[in-house]
């Protein structure tokens, strides 16, 4: 009844703060920040990858050139061949790759590869179902299991290789006779009177060549060297993802991953193969041992190794022991800040990234993948840079609800669970076990969000706010002593702090009133400027 009661108040006080914040930041945002913005993104950096010579031998020319073939430019490549599109893709490297990231597709992901007509391109991989994760905190759970009622018994997350999908990915769109794979390393986009005409690359001999295309897209990676050029890219770099796989074991529920709040680093499992359970461990940029002399070995078997689950920890410690089974990956966080850029656009990692910890990466790429096919299938010719680079500037909005969602939940989700010094963390990680303990609307809204299932803003800021009140009332139960009401205000006070940058980062007014931008308003070019 108590509970009730906090959580009643919660909604009350989370829906008031809420708006609140919401209309000031939208007044803010619309009356500054957005004619700099327009201002801004009409400007080519000083220093890119734009190169104005038409040098190198001219390979032709093609519709739309797509530079990267992992999860978003293969997809990209196949829906837009299905749509009768010359695509030509150059990919770094067509060898086998060997990742530690994008293992994880949401069960919203799922649906987008639905829609792509991509679904089979998990089959045969040996991938698991994936029906949500189980944090765990001093001996207490809360499962998040997505809610998947509605929906048909194939609809759920699967975890894989992430080689192995891609792979499929690529033999798919290769299996269509407009679209081109090829290996090489594209150095430069082309540029004329400021619209991008094609690419600079050099193939596997080494050998520079021309590419001319209608449309370039950039989806080559959260190593872009050509993102540069297109955007604002301010890159942070939060922690790192210390990655190896554990054979010989099993964890309690093979359909759930596990996340693991402990002290000094969050650790992560879930299983890739029915043989395998992929471990990632959370470490500090500022604390990361050295993995070539050994101080990484010595770090996870000493501080990390005690925090794990009994049943996985004689193949913790073989899997470190190991050679050359632990990988180190970069959790990399960037908005998306495009540049107004005639004859290019970016995709993927390239555009906008997100900390790993929720596994988002791919759902949010195939959504955008989604989007961009929309956006282009009514365009039968991309001739006019100009013309069809102003309709597409809708994207950056309509691309909002899912990928703010999941962005925002992955950086919060890592700042709460991460370990920390300061005893208001600590409440708050209670805090969060406790509101997904209550179950119903609670923990299936956030397990929705999470997943992709209900991509919204407005629904994520409301439980946020509601389980930063409903820590508060944990701490003023069950008589709001002084002490109480200090800690239950630090409380909300370091909550406000974790939610509030994140949420402007994201981008107030694209995210909760996205009819005050005028790139929503897309319509068709008409006929005189552009052939529909």
């Amino acid at each position: 009844m108590v509970e009730q009661y906090t959580v009643g108040v919660a909604v009350v006080i989370a829906s008031l703060l809420g708006f609140v914040f919401l209309y000031y930041n939208s007044l803010v945002r619309f009356r500054g920040l957005g004619k700099l913005k327009r201002r801004a993104s009409m400007e080519f950096p000083k220093e890119n990858r734009i190169n104005k010579n038409g040098s190198g031998e001219d390979v032709g020319t093609t519709d739309i050139i797509i530079v990267g073939a992992g999860v978003a430019g293969a997809a990209l490549a196949y829906s837009l061949g299905k749509d009768g599109r010359q695509v030509r893709v150059i990919e770094r490297d067509l060898n086998p790759l060997d990742r530690i990231a994008g293992e994880s597709l949401m069960p919203g992901g799922y649906l987008k590869l639905i829609e792509l007509g991509l679904e089979d391109c998990v089959d045969e991989i040996d991938a698991q179902r994936n029906q949500g994760y189980i944090p765990y905190k001093d001996g207490k759970n809360a499962p998040i299991s997505y809610p998947l009622e509605k929906f048909q018994s194939h609809v759920v997350g699967k975890n894989f290789h992430n080689d192995r999908f891609v792979r499929r990915l690529r033999k798919k769109a290769e299996s269509l006779h407009n679209v081109s794979l090829e290996q090489g390393t594209v150095t430069s986009l082309l540029e004329k009177n400021g619209t991008i005409k094609g690419v600079h690359y050099k193939d596997k001999s080494g050998q520079i060549l021309t590419a001319y295309a209608s449309l370039t897209v950039v989806c080559d990676g959260c190593f872009s060297n050509l993102r540069r050029s297109l955007c604002n890219p301010k890159v942070d770099v939060p922690s790192y993802f210390v990655g190896f796989i554990l054979t010989n074991c099993k964890l309690s529920d093979q359909n759930y991953g596990a996340i693991i709040l402990a002290d000094p680093s969050p650790i992560v499992f879930y299983p890739i193969s029915s043989t395998e359970i992929r471990c990632m461990v959370d470490v500090p940029s500022q604390n990361l041992p050295s993995l070539s002399n050994g101080e990484m070995s010595h770090y996870l078997k000493t501080l990390v190794a005690l925090n794990v689950f009994p049943e996985t920890y004689d193949s913790f410690i073989s899997a470190i022991e190991k050679k050359d089974n632990i990988k180190i990956m970069p959790n990399r966080i960037m908005a998306d800040a495009p540049h107004r850029t005639p004859g290019a656009l970016l995709i993927g990692d390239s555009l906008n990234m997100r900390h790993a910890i929720t596994g988002g990466g791919m759902t949010v790429a195939l959504s955008d993948v989604v989007l961009r096919r929309d956006l282009l299938r009514p365009l039968h010719d991309l001739s006019d840079a100009s013309v069809v680079c102003k309709y597409l500037q809708s994207f950056y909005t309509l691309r909002k609800p899912m990928s703010s969602t999941i962005n925002i939940l992955a950086s919060v989700l890592h700042k709460v669970f991460s370990s920390s010094s300061d005893p208001t963390i600590e409440d708050i990680q209670h805090a969060c076990i406790g509101y997904l303990r209550l179950g119903g609307v609670f923990s299936s809204g956030l397990s929705a969000m999470i997943s992709g299932l209900c991509p919204r803003p407005l629904s994520l800021a409301f439980h946020l706010f509601a389980l930063a009140i409903y820590g508060v009332g944990r701490l003023l139960l069950p008589f709001p002593s002084p002490t109480r009401l200090w800690n239950g205000a630090k409380l909300f006070w370091v909550s406000s702090n974790i939610i509030f940058p994140i949420i402007h980062f994201e981008g107030v007014r694209q995210m909760f009133f996205p009819l005050t931008v005028p790139a929503y308003y897309r319509t068709l070019p008409r006929n005189k400027d552009l052939r529909v």
